[in-house]
């Protein structure tokens, strides 16, 4: 693959530019300052007003919307899974005693995640500048507790320290700033990702995917469905209090891809060699997100 040029411009990230992500010395007084804003005008607006507008179908959902008003909306944008098949007793060390650690057909799943938020907005309040747009990467495996299935996230990092910050406060998240090239050329997606953050561990991804084949949305009993539709997330914090943050969103829209990594060390710092087999790759244009505030459950 050829390489992707010189970033263009700091904080967007489109077609044929490149975005650079978050420095690793976050200005805190500042961001805090911003962040106690944010949660306070989000508090007043949840409580006041309704936003116009519904929440898409439910139907296709494993159990019904909250009846809690949602807090936050998100668009996720060129978004690659990447997926592993492992042992079981690889990841379960890894994966807080509090969860119970899913498997499909004797394997455990772990997936390498870039994408960009194309659009992050508090309910009821336009976008935040700063924060409304930046690139991400994930790293996560599949979970439940009691009967209810989500991902648990091992690592996120992003573009946006002031989106690090928010997440790592009020969701419990292990979030982290990064740096990142992203570059749309010749129908691929060219995306590099390196970690900055100050005492973490280096990771670090370099991958190009595209789509390859029409939209098909997962089918109930198959792996891909197992893989995506699931509709909560899962953190559990220093106390061994296990927080639950539901999201909606209408069902995946797949479509399978080709995916070329050049370099990717984002399961290195948890010590975990990914096998030497083709992973499972989805492809998603564009997925509008609704996520609620995250609420203590018990394990």
């Amino acid at each position: 693959m050829r390489e992707s040029r010189p970033a263009a411009r700091r904080g967007t990230v489109r077609k044929g530019e490149t975005a650079v992500g978050a420095t690793a010395e976050p200005r805190d007084n500042q961001l805090m300052s911003i962040l106690d804003f944010w949660v306070n005008r989000v508090s007043a607006a949840v409580r006041s007003a309704a936003e116009v507008g519904t929440l898409p179908a439910a139907a296709h959902r494993p159990w019904p919307l909250p009846e809690d008003p949602w807090i936050m909306m998100q668009t996720w944008e060129n978004l690659l899974f990447a997926h592993w098949p492992l042992p079981a007793a690889t990841l379960r060390p890894l994966v807080p005693e509090e969860l119970h650690l899913e498997t499909f057909d004797g394997s455990a799943w772990l997936a390498v995640t870039p994408f960009v938020i194309g659009e992050l907005r508090p309910r009821a309040l336009p976008a935040i500048p700063g924060l409304s747009r930046f690139p991400e990467i994930n790293v996560r495996t599949y979970v439940r507790v009691g009967d209810k299935p989500g991902v648990f996230f091992f690592s996120l990092d992003a573009g946006s320290q002031l989106a690090v910050t928010a997440a790592r406060r009020l969701y419990k998240l292990p979030y982290h700033p990064a740096q990142f090239e992203i570059e749309e050329r010749d129908g691929w997606f060219h995306y590099a990702c390196r970690r900055t953050g100050g005492g973490t561990a280096t990771a670090e991804c370099h991958v190009s995917y595209r789509s390859r084949a029409p939209v098909k949305e997962p089918t109930p009993g198959e792996l891909d469905h197992w893989l995506t539709e699931r509709y909560c997330l899962y953190a559990v914090d220093r106390g061994r209090r296990v927080y639950c943050a539901e999201i909606h969103h209408k069902p995946w829209p797949l479509q399978l891809a080709d995916a070329e990594f050049r370099v990717n060390t984002m399961t290195a710092p948890l010590g975990v060699r990914l096998p030497d087999i083709a992973p499972l790759i989805h492809f998603a244009k564009q997925l509008d997100v609704h996520v609620w505030a995250p609420h203590s459950v018990e394990a």
